[in-house]
């Protein structure tokens, strides 16, 4: 004999969970975004300035307004030791970057426009 579940939400419940898990969903999201900007303060803001906007060490390209794909896929490419000028300054940075870290740093500089 199987055990059977039954669940008869009423309508103000079933409303009531959908309103918690979206609630949820957007907290995570908002974690994700001042993550990324904790990340930039601590590892991008020294060189990169404010908002992204200058160029690190006079050498790099000003990379505010990059799309967060272009970014992660530059980061990639210093974990790898590949790259411009600032190669050997950007791979310790990159590599200490888990690929959450840099999913949520790169949304963060792609916000500055």
């Amino acid at each position: 004999m199987g055990l059977k579940l039954q669940h008869s939400y009423s309508e103000k419940e079933y409303f009531m969970k959908k309103v918690i898990l979206i609630s949820c969903l957007l907290m995570t999201g908002s974690l994700f975004a001042d993550n990324g900007e904790s990340i930039y303060k601590s590892k991008c803001f020294s060189c990169h300035g404010e908002k992204a906007s200058k160029a690190a060490l006079n050498k790099s390209q000003i990379i505010a307004g990059w799309d967060a794909s272009k970014i992660i896929q530059s980061m990639l490419d210093y974990k790898e030791g590949k790259g411009g000028p600032m190669k050997n300054v950007m791979k310790p940075i990159a590599t200490g970057l888990s690929d959450d870290d840099l999913k949520a740093v790169a949304t963060t500089i792609a916000s500055y426009k």
